[in-house]
């Protein structure tokens, strides 16, 4: 499993010969917008947490160049489906198996409203499970208990958090995040893109090694396999 971090919230996925993009927020992101090109990203699937602009701008230009399904909660999937691309509709508690995996959309303590602020369902993460590896994309989220139910279910190998704080948790619940779901190995998400989520790296990576975990914050357009 291949993991490409693409600035903000966005993340490619490679799964058992799938391309998967998470959340794209690439071409309105000055500090990924030259860095990635959009039309050249392969995608056999988008995976949205929730309807907001930094999540969802470039949705609609890769699914038009690539053919991707877009997976996301009832009303998101409605709203792209109404416009004629292919969707999967999902929501919380649910699983599916797709053909690179399985996906399970989970809570996540946010709002969710499109740019025009139409109504974008109640905004999620996902967890990913293939060849007996698993990832926690945790979207944009509060720390929330709901967090303590999937280690119940799911043994997660690395979790994606929101780190920015201002509009998500911040460094501080994103340690308490790691602790409630026994994942010691954390990709940072949601910071720096803009002004209110700017952090300290050095500071944060230390807060998470305190606590013997390890938080990854990689550079736009690097990967990570696990």
């Amino acid at each position: 499993m291949k993991i490409t971090f693409y600035g903000q919230n966005s993340l490619g996925l490679e799964i058992n010969g799938k391309h998967i993009i998470v959340d794209p927020f690439i071409s309105g992101n000055d500090l990924a917008k030259d860095k990635v090109d959009i039309q050249r990203l392969k995608a056999d699937y988008i995976l949205v947490t929730h309807a907001h602009q930094d999540h969802t701008l470039d949705v609609e230009a890769i699914a038009k160049n690539t053919g991707a399904t877009i997976v996301s909660n009832f009303e998101i999937a409605n709203h792209y489906e109404a416009k004629g691309f292919e969707v999967h509709p999902m929501n919380h508690g649910g699983s599916w198996e797709f053909d690179f995996g399985k996906v399970k959309y989970v809570n996540a303590i946010h709002t969710s409203s499109f740019p025009d602020g139409s109504y974008g369902g109640q905004p999620g993460g996902f967890v990913i499970e293939a060849n007996e590896k698993c990832v926690y994309i945790a979207g944009d989220t509060a720390l929330t208990m709901d967090m303590k139910l999937i280690p119940l279910c799911h043994q997660v190998d690395l979790a994606v958090f929101p780190i920015g704080d201002n509009f998500t948790m911040g460094v501080d619940d994103a340690v308490i995040a790691s602790d409630f779901i026994e994942c010691d190995k954390i990709l940072g998400c949601h910071y720096d893109t803009f002004g209110f989520i700017e952090i300290d790296h050095q500071v944060a990576k230390e807060k998470f090694e305190m606590k013997k975990k390890e938080l990854l914050l990689l550079e736009i357009g690097e990967s990570i396999e696990i």
